[in-house]
């Protein structure tokens, strides 16, 4: 099993924990007004969000609708999805994807929380352009 290791990843503190199931679960927190990845499909993946603490918005095949916490969002293969946390408040969740793999994304793109700058270094223009012109071998299909 993988080490987990806490990485900012485009703005959002991820958290992977192992499993021994066919599925990756990752614990995450938004900061305020954060924006979530570019649109995108993933043609394998099942995903799940459970919204812990706070809300978040999310764009599921063009309808935009504000999940809070306790609600739930599933979003199935080949489905246009984002999300943003839009409030002044932090947002914290859970993602599940199945079947296994997608993880791989996160400890690719993701920058340790221990390391200087972290956060803004997730953002910054290098990463969102390693992350386009990535994402497609993590069967993350990016729609700009």
């Amino acid at each position: 099993m993988k080490t987990t290791t806490t990485k900012w990843v485009l703005g959002h503190k991820v958290t992977p924990f192992d499993t021994t199931g066919d599925y990756d679960l990752m614990m995450a927190e938004t900061p305020p007004n954060v924006p979530g990845p570019p649109p995108h499909l993933h043609h394998s993946y099942k995903e799940v969000f459970l919204i812990v603490e706070g809300e978040m918005e999310f764009m599921v095949n063009g309808e935009t609708k504000i999940y809070k916490a306790g609600e739930s969002v599933e979003v199935l293969p080949n489905t246009l999805h984002t999300f943003s946390n839009i409030s002044n408040q932090p947002c914290k969740w859970v993602n599940i994807h199945s079947p296994k793999g997608f993880r791989d994304f996160f400890e690719t793109t993701g920058i340790p929380v221990d390391e200087s700058d972290a956060q803004q270094r997730s953002v910054a223009p290098e990463m969102i352009q390693k992350v386009i012109q990535t994402a497609a071998n993590y069967d993350m299909h990016i729609k700009i």
